[in-house]
Protein backbone atom coordinates (compact mmCIF):
# COMPACT_ATOMS: atom_id res chain seq x y z
CA UNK A 1 0.00 0.00 0.00
CA UNK A 2 1.37 3.41 -1.05
CA UNK A 3 4.65 1.73 -1.93
CA UNK A 4 5.19 0.47 1.63
CA UNK A 5 6.08 -2.98 2.82
CA UNK A 6 3.37 -4.88 4.65
CA UNK A 7 4.82 -4.16 8.10
CA UNK A 8 5.10 -0.42 7.45
CA UNK A 9 1.66 -0.31 5.86
CA UNK A 10 0.16 -1.99 8.91
CA UNK A 11 1.91 0.54 11.14
CA UNK A 12 0.53 3.43 9.09
CA UNK A 13 -2.97 1.95 9.27
CA UNK A 14 -2.64 1.51 13.03
CA UNK A 15 -1.59 5.14 13.50
CA UNK A 16 -4.45 6.25 11.27
CA UNK A 17 -6.91 4.26 13.39
CA UNK A 18 -5.48 5.82 16.56
CA UNK A 19 -5.90 9.31 15.12
CA UNK A 20 -9.45 8.57 13.96
CA UNK A 21 -10.64 7.05 17.23
CA UNK A 22 -8.62 9.22 19.64
CA UNK A 23 -11.67 11.26 20.81
CA UNK A 24 -13.21 7.98 21.99
CA UNK A 25 -10.38 5.99 23.57
CA UNK A 26 -8.85 9.08 25.22
CA UNK A 27 -12.10 9.54 27.18
CA UNK A 28 -12.39 6.13 28.89
CA UNK A 29 -14.05 7.42 32.08
CA UNK A 30 -17.61 8.78 32.46
CA UNK A 31 -18.03 12.50 33.00
CA UNK A 32 -18.39 13.40 36.66
CA UNK A 33 -16.58 10.31 37.95
CA UNK A 34 -13.50 10.54 40.15
CA UNK A 35 -11.33 9.25 37.29
CA UNK A 36 -12.69 11.69 34.69
CA UNK A 37 -9.64 13.82 35.57
CA UNK A 38 -7.56 11.44 33.44
CA UNK A 39 -9.67 11.92 30.30
CA UNK A 40 -7.59 13.53 27.54
CA UNK A 41 -10.03 13.50 24.65
CA UNK A 42 -10.70 17.21 24.41
CA UNK A 43 -9.68 19.09 21.21
CA UNK A 44 -6.92 21.37 22.51
CA UNK A 45 -4.96 18.51 24.05
CA UNK A 46 -5.47 16.11 21.14
CA UNK A 47 -4.20 18.79 18.76
CA UNK A 48 -1.09 19.11 20.91
CA UNK A 49 -0.60 15.34 20.75
CA UNK A 50 -0.45 15.26 16.96
CA UNK A 51 1.33 18.59 16.41
CA UNK A 52 4.14 17.79 18.82
CA UNK A 53 4.15 14.30 17.34
CA UNK A 54 5.08 15.91 14.00
CA UNK A 55 7.76 17.96 15.73
CA UNK A 56 9.22 14.82 17.34
CA UNK A 57 9.04 12.79 14.11
CA UNK A 58 11.12 15.43 12.34
CA UNK A 59 13.63 15.63 15.16
CA UNK A 60 13.95 11.84 15.14
CA UNK A 61 14.88 11.90 11.44
CA UNK A 62 17.96 13.88 12.42
CA UNK A 63 18.82 12.41 15.83
CA UNK A 64 17.57 8.88 15.29
CA UNK A 65 19.13 8.30 11.88
CA UNK A 66 22.38 10.29 12.14
CA UNK A 67 23.03 10.56 15.88
CA UNK A 68 23.42 14.35 15.60
CA UNK A 69 21.78 15.86 18.69
CA UNK A 70 20.33 19.31 18.06
CA UNK A 71 19.53 21.49 21.06
CA UNK A 72 18.12 24.27 18.87
CA UNK A 73 15.21 22.74 16.98
CA UNK A 74 12.79 25.09 18.70
CA UNK A 75 14.18 27.88 16.48
CA UNK A 76 12.49 26.28 13.47
CA UNK A 77 9.28 25.75 15.41
CA UNK A 78 9.22 29.46 16.26
CA UNK A 79 10.17 30.58 12.76
CA UNK A 80 7.35 28.49 11.30
CA UNK A 81 4.90 29.93 13.84
CA UNK A 82 5.76 33.53 13.01
CA UNK A 83 5.60 32.87 9.27
CA UNK A 84 2.22 31.22 9.69
CA UNK A 85 0.72 34.12 11.62
CA UNK A 86 1.97 36.60 9.01
CA UNK A 87 0.28 34.57 6.27
CA UNK A 88 -2.97 34.65 8.27
CA UNK A 89 -2.57 38.42 8.63
CA UNK A 90 -1.45 39.35 5.13
CA UNK A 91 -2.83 36.75 2.71
CA UNK A 92 -5.84 34.82 3.92
CA UNK A 93 -7.36 33.31 7.01
CA UNK A 94 -7.32 29.97 5.17
CA UNK A 95 -4.74 27.79 6.92
CA UNK A 96 -3.22 26.14 3.82
CA UNK A 97 -0.92 29.05 2.82
CA UNK A 98 0.09 29.45 6.48
CA UNK A 99 1.06 25.78 6.78
CA UNK A 100 2.94 25.70 3.46
CA UNK A 101 4.86 28.96 4.00
CA UNK A 102 5.70 27.97 7.59
CA UNK A 103 7.30 24.78 6.34
CA UNK A 104 9.27 26.55 3.61
CA UNK A 105 10.49 29.39 5.85
CA UNK A 106 11.66 26.90 8.47
CA UNK A 107 13.45 24.95 5.74
CA UNK A 108 15.36 28.04 4.57
CA UNK A 109 16.21 28.92 8.17
CA UNK A 110 17.43 25.35 8.76
CA UNK A 111 19.55 25.55 5.60
CA UNK A 112 21.37 28.62 6.93
CA UNK A 113 21.88 27.26 10.44
CA UNK A 114 22.76 23.77 9.23
CA UNK A 115 25.33 25.06 6.74
CA UNK A 116 27.25 26.60 9.65
CA UNK A 117 26.54 24.12 12.45
CA UNK A 118 27.35 20.99 10.45
CA UNK A 119 30.97 22.08 10.13
CA UNK A 120 31.27 20.48 13.56
CA UNK A 121 29.95 17.25 15.06
CA UNK A 122 29.25 15.81 18.49
CA UNK A 123 28.86 18.18 21.40
CA UNK A 124 30.17 21.10 19.33
CA UNK A 125 27.31 20.69 16.88
CA UNK A 126 24.82 20.56 19.76
CA UNK A 127 26.20 23.75 21.33
CA UNK A 128 26.14 25.57 17.99
CA UNK A 129 22.48 24.74 17.42
CA UNK A 130 21.67 25.78 20.98
CA UNK A 131 23.47 29.09 20.44
CA UNK A 132 21.53 29.79 17.24
CA UNK A 133 18.24 28.99 18.97
CA UNK A 134 18.99 31.30 21.90
CA UNK A 135 20.05 34.08 19.53
CA UNK A 136 16.79 33.60 17.65
CA UNK A 137 14.86 33.78 20.91
CA UNK A 138 16.65 36.99 21.93
CA UNK A 139 16.02 38.58 18.53
CA UNK A 140 12.34 37.60 18.55
CA UNK A 141 11.82 38.86 22.11
CA UNK A 142 13.49 42.26 21.68
CA UNK A 143 15.29 43.38 18.52
CA UNK A 144 12.68 42.17 16.00
CA UNK A 145 9.67 43.37 17.99
CA UNK A 146 8.02 45.08 14.94
CA UNK A 147 8.00 41.69 13.20
CA UNK A 148 7.51 39.30 16.11
CA UNK A 149 5.47 41.35 18.57
CA UNK A 150 8.19 41.02 21.20
CA UNK A 151 7.25 39.51 24.55
CA UNK A 152 3.52 39.96 23.94
CA UNK A 153 3.64 37.82 20.81
CA UNK A 154 2.27 38.13 17.30
CA UNK A 155 -1.41 37.55 16.61
CA UNK A 156 -4.12 38.32 14.09
CA UNK A 157 -6.09 41.56 14.31
CA UNK A 158 -9.34 42.96 12.96
CA UNK A 159 -7.63 45.43 10.60
CA UNK A 160 -5.26 42.92 8.96
CA UNK A 161 -5.29 43.31 5.15
CA UNK A 162 -5.81 39.63 4.13
CA UNK A 163 -5.59 40.51 0.47
CA UNK A 164 -6.99 37.17 -0.74
CA UNK A 165 -10.12 37.29 1.44
CA UNK A 166 -13.34 39.17 0.95
CA UNK A 167 -13.91 42.28 3.06
CA UNK A 168 -14.57 41.43 6.68
CA UNK A 169 -17.83 43.16 7.60
CA UNK A 170 -18.10 41.62 11.05
CA UNK A 171 -16.61 43.19 14.15
CA UNK A 172 -14.91 39.97 15.22
CA UNK A 173 -11.44 38.76 14.35
CA UNK A 174 -11.98 35.86 11.93
CA UNK A 175 -10.92 32.42 13.14
CA UNK A 176 -8.54 30.28 11.02
CA UNK A 177 -10.47 28.08 8.65
CA UNK A 178 -10.13 25.54 5.86
CA UNK A 179 -12.43 26.42 2.97
CA UNK A 180 -15.11 27.70 5.33
CA UNK A 181 -14.64 25.09 8.08
CA UNK A 182 -13.38 26.83 11.21
CA UNK A 183 -10.64 25.02 13.07
CA UNK A 184 -12.55 25.30 16.35
CA UNK A 185 -15.78 23.86 14.96
CA UNK A 186 -16.71 20.67 16.77
CA UNK A 187 -19.49 18.17 17.30
CA UNK A 188 -20.26 16.19 20.44
CA UNK A 189 -21.58 12.68 20.91
CA UNK A 190 -23.06 11.68 24.26
CA UNK A 191 -23.76 8.06 25.18
CA UNK A 192 -24.94 7.69 28.75
CA UNK A 193 -22.35 9.29 31.02
CA UNK A 194 -19.71 9.39 28.28
CA UNK A 195 -19.14 12.53 26.19
CA UNK A 196 -16.94 12.58 23.08
CA UNK A 197 -15.92 15.71 21.14
CA UNK A 198 -14.96 15.59 17.45
CA UNK A 199 -13.06 18.69 16.34
CA UNK A 200 -12.28 19.94 12.80
CA UNK A 201 -8.89 21.34 13.77
CA UNK A 202 -7.81 18.08 15.36
CA UNK A 203 -8.62 16.02 12.27
CA UNK A 204 -6.88 18.52 9.99
CA UNK A 205 -3.78 18.25 12.18
CA UNK A 206 -4.22 14.47 12.32
CA UNK A 207 -4.30 14.13 8.53
CA UNK A 208 -1.17 16.25 8.24
CA UNK A 209 0.53 14.08 10.87
CA UNK A 210 -0.34 10.93 8.94
CA UNK A 211 1.18 12.45 5.80
CA UNK A 212 4.30 13.44 7.76
CA UNK A 213 4.50 9.95 9.26
CA UNK A 214 4.24 8.40 5.80
CA UNK A 215 7.07 10.59 4.50
CA UNK A 216 9.17 9.61 7.52
CA UNK A 217 8.62 5.92 6.73
CA UNK A 218 9.75 6.47 3.14
CA UNK A 219 12.86 8.32 4.34
CA UNK A 220 13.72 5.57 6.84
CA UNK A 221 13.40 2.85 4.17
CA UNK A 222 15.11 4.76 1.33
CA UNK A 223 18.76 4.64 0.20
CA UNK A 224 19.02 8.16 1.61
CA UNK A 225 17.98 6.84 5.01
CA UNK A 226 20.51 4.01 4.68
CA UNK A 227 23.23 6.58 4.04
CA UNK A 228 22.19 8.51 7.15
CA UNK A 229 22.45 5.31 9.20
CA UNK A 230 25.92 4.76 7.79
CA UNK A 231 26.88 8.26 8.91
CA UNK A 232 25.65 7.43 12.40
CA UNK A 233 27.57 4.16 12.39
CA UNK A 234 30.94 5.57 11.29
CA UNK A 235 31.07 8.92 9.55
CA UNK A 236 34.86 9.03 9.61
CA UNK A 237 35.17 5.76 7.71
CA UNK A 238 32.76 7.07 5.06
CA UNK A 239 34.93 10.15 4.67
CA UNK A 240 38.00 7.95 4.21
CA UNK A 241 36.30 6.28 1.25
CA UNK A 242 36.12 9.68 -0.46
CA UNK A 243 32.38 10.13 0.09
CA UNK A 244 31.35 13.66 1.07
CA UNK A 245 28.75 13.24 3.81
CA UNK A 246 27.98 16.93 4.36
CA UNK A 247 25.31 17.21 1.61
CA UNK A 248 23.46 14.25 3.12
CA UNK A 249 23.67 15.74 6.59
CA UNK A 250 22.55 19.16 5.39
CA UNK A 251 19.60 17.66 3.52
CA UNK A 252 18.62 15.70 6.64
CA UNK A 253 18.93 18.81 8.82
CA UNK A 254 16.73 20.83 6.46
CA UNK A 255 14.09 18.10 6.30
CA UNK A 256 14.06 17.91 10.10
CA UNK A 257 13.74 21.70 10.33
CA UNK A 258 10.84 21.67 7.85
CA UNK A 259 9.00 19.19 10.07
CA UNK A 260 9.44 21.63 12.97
CA UNK A 261 8.17 24.48 10.79
CA UNK A 262 5.18 22.38 9.78
CA UNK A 263 4.37 21.84 13.46
CA UNK A 264 4.68 25.58 14.06
CA UNK A 265 2.34 26.34 11.16
CA UNK A 266 -0.24 23.91 12.53
CA UNK A 267 0.01 25.50 15.97
CA UNK A 268 -0.95 28.93 14.68
CA UNK A 269 -3.61 27.39 12.44
CA UNK A 270 -5.34 26.16 15.58
CA UNK A 271 -4.55 29.23 17.70
CA UNK A 272 -3.26 32.25 15.71
CA UNK A 273 -0.68 33.41 18.23
CA UNK A 274 3.12 33.10 18.10
CA UNK A 275 5.47 34.02 20.91
CA UNK A 276 9.23 34.06 21.43
CA UNK A 277 8.95 31.38 24.12
CA UNK A 278 8.58 28.75 21.38
CA UNK A 279 12.24 29.34 20.52
CA UNK A 280 13.59 28.87 24.05
CA UNK A 281 16.01 26.10 24.88
CA UNK A 282 13.36 24.44 27.06
CA UNK A 283 11.22 23.79 23.97
CA UNK A 284 14.22 22.17 22.26
CA UNK A 285 14.89 20.07 25.35
CA UNK A 286 11.26 18.96 25.39
CA UNK A 287 11.43 17.42 21.92
CA UNK A 288 14.64 15.60 22.95
CA UNK A 289 12.76 14.09 25.90
CA UNK A 290 9.86 13.12 23.65
CA UNK A 291 12.12 11.26 21.26
CA UNK A 292 14.14 9.45 23.93
CA UNK A 293 11.08 8.47 25.98
CA UNK A 294 9.33 7.13 22.89
CA UNK A 295 12.33 5.41 21.33
CA UNK A 296 15.18 6.99 19.35
CA UNK A 297 15.41 5.77 15.78
CA UNK A 298 11.97 4.15 15.77
CA UNK A 299 9.04 5.29 13.67
CA UNK A 300 6.21 5.35 16.18
CA UNK A 301 8.33 6.13 19.26
CA UNK A 302 8.49 9.95 18.94
CA UNK A 303 4.70 10.13 18.56
CA UNK A 304 4.24 8.08 21.73
CA UNK A 305 6.79 10.18 23.59
CA UNK A 306 5.11 13.41 22.54
CA UNK A 307 1.74 12.11 23.71
CA UNK A 308 3.18 11.00 27.06
CA UNK A 309 4.83 14.34 27.87
CA UNK A 310 1.84 16.41 26.77
CA UNK A 311 -0.42 14.16 28.82
CA UNK A 312 1.69 14.75 31.90
CA UNK A 313 1.84 18.47 31.23
CA UNK A 314 -1.90 18.93 30.76
CA UNK A 315 -3.57 16.14 32.76
CA UNK A 316 -1.22 14.79 35.41
CA UNK A 317 -0.22 18.30 36.47
CA UNK A 318 -3.84 19.12 37.38
CA UNK A 319 -4.10 16.47 40.10
CA UNK A 320 -4.28 18.17 43.51
CA UNK A 321 -4.59 17.22 47.17
CA UNK A 322 -8.39 17.50 47.14
CA UNK A 323 -8.59 14.91 44.38
CA UNK A 324 -6.18 12.63 46.21
CA UNK A 325 -8.29 12.84 49.37
CA UNK A 326 -11.30 11.91 47.25
CA UNK A 327 -9.51 8.85 45.84
CA UNK A 328 -8.20 7.60 49.18
CA UNK A 329 -11.25 8.46 51.28
CA UNK A 330 -11.82 4.74 51.95
CA UNK A 331 -8.68 4.67 54.12
CA UNK A 332 -8.64 5.60 57.82
CA UNK A 333 -8.15 9.34 58.32
CA UNK A 334 -4.55 9.16 59.54
CA UNK A 335 -3.47 6.74 56.81
CA UNK A 336 -5.29 8.81 54.17
CA UNK A 337 -3.39 11.97 55.19
CA UNK A 338 -0.09 10.04 55.19
CA UNK A 339 -0.64 8.67 51.66
CA UNK A 340 -1.60 12.12 50.34
CA UNK A 341 1.50 13.65 51.96
CA UNK A 342 3.75 11.05 50.31
CA UNK A 343 2.22 11.53 46.84
CA UNK A 344 1.92 15.34 47.04
CA UNK A 345 5.49 16.20 45.81
CA UNK A 346 4.92 14.19 42.60
CA UNK A 347 1.68 15.81 41.40
CA UNK A 348 0.44 19.26 40.48
CA UNK A 349 3.40 21.62 40.14
CA UNK A 350 5.68 18.71 40.97
CA UNK A 351 4.80 16.76 37.83
CA UNK A 352 8.28 17.50 36.47
CA UNK A 353 9.70 15.39 39.31
CA UNK A 354 7.58 12.42 38.22
CA UNK A 355 8.57 12.97 34.60
CA UNK A 356 12.24 13.15 35.61
CA UNK A 357 12.04 9.88 37.53
CA UNK A 358 10.29 8.27 34.57
CA UNK A 359 13.00 9.56 32.24
CA UNK A 360 15.71 8.12 34.50
CA UNK A 361 13.93 4.76 34.59
CA UNK A 362 13.65 4.67 30.79
CA UNK A 363 17.32 5.53 30.31
CA UNK A 364 18.45 2.85 32.80
CA UNK A 365 16.01 0.00 32.14
CA UNK A 366 14.47 0.75 28.72
CA UNK A 367 17.02 2.43 26.43
CA UNK A 368 14.62 1.82 23.55
CA UNK A 369 11.86 3.81 25.23
CA UNK A 370 8.17 2.97 25.08
CA UNK A 371 8.71 1.00 21.89
CA UNK A 372 11.10 -1.35 23.69
CA UNK A 373 8.57 -1.71 26.50
CA UNK A 374 5.96 -2.76 23.97
CA UNK A 375 8.37 -5.21 22.34
CA UNK A 376 9.22 -6.81 25.69
CA UNK A 377 5.55 -7.11 26.58
CA UNK A 378 4.85 -8.70 23.20
CA UNK A 379 7.64 -11.26 23.65
CA UNK A 380 6.42 -12.08 27.15
CA UNK A 381 2.89 -12.61 25.85
CA UNK A 382 4.15 -14.90 23.09
CA UNK A 383 6.10 -16.99 25.61
CA UNK A 384 3.01 -17.43 27.77
CA UNK A 385 0.86 -18.28 24.74
CA UNK A 386 3.05 -20.36 22.39
CA UNK A 387 1.55 -21.15 18.97
CA UNK A 388 -0.20 -24.50 18.78
CA UNK A 389 1.38 -27.02 16.40
CA UNK A 390 -0.53 -29.66 14.56
CA UNK A 391 2.02 -32.45 15.04
CA UNK A 392 2.38 -34.71 18.08
CA UNK A 393 5.06 -33.99 20.63
CA UNK A 394 8.06 -36.28 20.60
CA UNK A 395 8.63 -38.24 23.78
CA UNK A 396 11.19 -36.76 26.09
CA UNK A 397 14.50 -38.55 26.23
Amino acid sequence: MFGLEKRDANLLIAVGALVLLAPIFLNPFPEGSALAQFNAGYPDLMQRFVIFGIFAIGFNILFGLTGYLSFGHAAFLGAGSYAGVWMLKLLTINVIPAIVISTLVAGVFALIIGFISLRRSGIYFSILTLAFAQMSFALAASVLTPITGGETGLQTALDDPRILDAANESRNIPAPSLFGLHMNDSAQLAVGDWLWTFNVGYYVAGIVMLAAFYVAIRIFRSPFGMMLRAIKSNQQRLNYTGLNTRPYMLACFVISGMYAGLAGGLMVSMDPLAGAERMQWTASGEVVLMTILGGVGTLIGPVLGAGLIKYFENIFSKINDNLLHQWFSFLPQGLEDFVVTIIHPFIGKGWHLTLGLMFMAVIIFLPGGLVELGQRASKLFKKRNPPQTGGQKEPAE
